[in-house]
């Protein structure tokens, strides 16, 4: 069946994504998770319930490496299927909030008191561990007091200050990123110069970003800082760091892509301070769905890709579109050749574009904004857009900021906020496991009118 037409809204606010009492389907658990309970994991399960934090179970004399699990993959010492469920009963407390918010705008009976809209079974990820395809791993000073460790912070609460910790154990990690931190560790600590720990006191080498496809292509960003350093000593610099990873130790890891960035500030995009190739292809590719995407050094892609294939399959069984249909893709990322990409702020785009499409052409829209939600002018235009039917939202957090847009959506018409047209109702919910032994998932919400 031909695809239907899809036009992408590039949101700049993002740097930018059935069964019973089984709260999973459609992918098998893997055997050792089935087997790996113990009263500890018990305890924690429980203490999630209860709204704990793991903190509190933990001894005082707790290693480092644990400290980091719990900061980074809290739910690591649970078995999947009990993950699963913790992750349900949090969607379940999400639609009870929601109900109850609905209840107060709207006159009407709730056919159901306890759920504004059906909770289907959470959608478990078809990988468990190392599923991540893109890290970031910072430089700072590490347990032993060495400033140039490479890992992830931790907060010494009896210090009052942070720790890097190696992430080498971390489940979520795929073995090749873990790889690539150790030899940039081991590179600086080679390096005459200076970890850039803060800004004011000088120093350069700063952290490193390593992104891998699904057929083991590794593209390694690392992000400097030049201080005072004229261009022959960056050049030197960057010699240096191209030498080790194509020809010295750090040549096992066998680097498609080698970019290194000159970067003043915290986060500096790629227009202020351009990615700079110093070895391999400008891109990797992945095939997500039979589809090949081409990702850059900044590029906004889904961090667990076959776990993105899974959320796709649910965006696409609650849009229903077909031949006839515009798809607005709002808040989009990398895409495909069938669409119309409208680079912008969706707030500015998404009202002129509304009114500029053809008049009988059934409107279809799937919106993935950043925890933040979307901004009010995105959803009155979708709201007051009668041709817009059917709404699919993906939240990473509907406890928080999405919960003003929903109610935005389904309030009734307000002309002082200049809500005109008619609300829209939530259908359905559908939550898919895109982080495995973390809190999170992602919540799939239909609309419809």
């Amino acid at each position: 069946m031909p695809l239907p037409i899809v036009m992408r809204l590039l949101y700049t606010h993002v740097s930018r994504s059935l069964g019973t009492r089984r709260l999973f389907s459609g992918v098998a658990v893997d055997k050792e998770w089935r087997t790996a309970g113990s009263v500890e994991a018990q305890k924690l399960k429980s203490a999630k319930r209860k709204g704990q934090t793991l903190s509190k179970l933990q001894r005082e004399d707790v290693s480092w490496e644990e400290r980091l699990s719990d900061a980074v993959t809290p739910l690591w010492r649970l078995r999947y299927e009990d993950q699963l469920e913790v992750k349900y009963d949090g969607q379940k407390k999400v639609l009870q909030m929601l109900s109850s918010r609905f209840k107060e705008i709207s006159s009407e009976e709730s056919a159901n008191e306890q759920f504004c809209c059906p909770l289907h079974p959470i959608v478990p990820s078809p990988v468990i561990n190392g599923y991540r395809n893109k890290s970031t791993f910072s430089v700072n000073s590490g347990p032993d007091g060495d400033p140039k460790t490479v890992g992830y912070y931790v907060r010494d609460s009896r210090a009052k200050n942070i720790i890097c910790v190696r992430g080498n154990h971390l489940e979520n990690l795929p073995e090749k990123h873990k790889q690539v931190a150790q030899f940039y560790e081991e590179f600086i600590k080679l390096s005459p110069l200076d970890p850039c720990l803060l800004f004011h006191e000088g120093g350069h080498w700063r952290e490193i970003s390593v992104r891998t496809n699904n057929i083991g292509h590794t593209m390694a960003i690392i992000t400097f800082h030049p201080q005072e350093l004229s261009q022959k000593e960056l050049c030197v610099q960057k010699e240096s760091l191209k030498e080790f990873f194509t020809h010295g130790p750090g040549s096992v890891c066998n680097l498609t892509s080698l970019y290194f960035q000159e970067s003043t500030m915290t986060r500096c995009p790629h227009e202020q301070s351009p990615y700079q190739l110093l070895y391999g292809e400008p891109h990797i590719f992945e095939e997500v769905l039979g589809q090949k995407f081409r990702i850059s050094p900044d590029a906004f892609f889904q961090i667990n890709t076959t776990g993105a294939e899974v959320l796709y399959k649910t965006i696409a069984s609650l849009s229903h579109v077909d031949r006839n249909t515009v798809l607005l893709d709002v808040c989009c990322g990398t895409g495909i050749s069938n669409c119309q990409f409208h680079s912008g702020k969706a707030e500015v785009v998404l009202p002129q574009l509304l009114l500029s499409l053809q008049e009988d052409l059934p409107l279809t829209a799937v919106v993935n904004p950043s925890r933040s939600g979307l901004h009010y002018h995105v959803t009155r235009a979708i709201r007051n857009c009668r041709r817009i039917q059917s709404l699919v939202y993906v939240s990473c957090k509907p406890e928080g900021e999405a919960q003003r847009n929903f109610l935005e959506l389904c309030c009734p018409p307000n002309a002082q906020k200049k809500l005109l047209g008619e609300p829209f109702k939530l259908e359905r919910a559908v939550p898919v496991d895109m982080f495995p032994h973390t809190n999170h998932c992602e919540l799939v919400l239909l609309f419809e009118r």
